[in-house]
């Protein structure tokens, strides 16, 4: 297997490898030139993120700064939203559904590294040069989720369809449909309702 094939897998694999460098480069210096444009550079924006993020569905929009690690490996549905400082390493798959509205400081990170330093730290090869061996896990967010601001979605997370993630969350572990959760680690709370209809709010009409 190739280094990207073992990453892509959830397997050990060396960051350092020349083709996964190109890739991450590409797609940093992608996410500097869109973090570069204002809001009114429309055009340009786009010729940006069909580069950066070729699985992205439309009306779709990211507000920037944005910071994406590979960007290729991320899949986004139609009509998203991401609001300032969204950042995705997606070094496993990250794949984000229709209709998922995300605040400010949100973050998705599939990489994983060993808990123990001896297998953590950087080793050096014969040549001299330092590297390391990491793993990741990917990360599913499914339809009509509402991810609220500084979120944290770590590695081998599905949020179902539906969710609303209570503000300053760490989603640890998978959270069922329909629900609100919260909490670091995030927790649910309880299911979302017809009971929690805005219709239902006088004072909101």
């Amino acid at each position: 297997m190739t280094e990207t094939e073992k990453m892509l897998a959830g397997k050990l694999y060396d960051p350092t490898d020349p083709e996964l460098a190109k890739r991450r480069r590409t797609a940093h210096k992608l996410s500097k030139q869109y973090n570069d444009t204002t809001e009114d550079e429309e055009e340009k924006r786009g010729d940006i993120l069909r580069q950066l993020l070729p699985n992205m569905g439309e009306g779709t929009y990211l507000q920037g700064p944005i910071q994406f690690d590979y960007g290729i490996y991320t899949a986004i549905g139609e009509n998203s939203y991401a609001n300032f400082n969204f950042t995705v390493l997606d070094c496993c798959p990250v794949t984000i559904g229709n209709n998922v509205f995300f605040g400010p400081n949100c973050s998705i990170m599939t990489p994983m590294h060993p808990f123990l330093p001896s297998e953590r730290n950087q080793r050096r090869r014969e040549n001299g040069q330092l590297y390391d061996l990491e793993y990741a896990k990917p990360i599913t967010i499914e339809d009509d989720c509402w991810i609220a601001a500084n979120v944290v979605v770590c590695g081998g997370v599905t949020i179902g369809k539906g969710c609303v993630i209570g503000a300053g969350s760490v989603v640890t572990k998978d959270i069922p449909a329909g629900s609100l959760a919260a909490g670091n680690p995030c927790r649910v709370i309880r299911p979302i309702t017809e009971a929690d209809s805005v219709e239902l709010k006088p004072e909101l009409l």
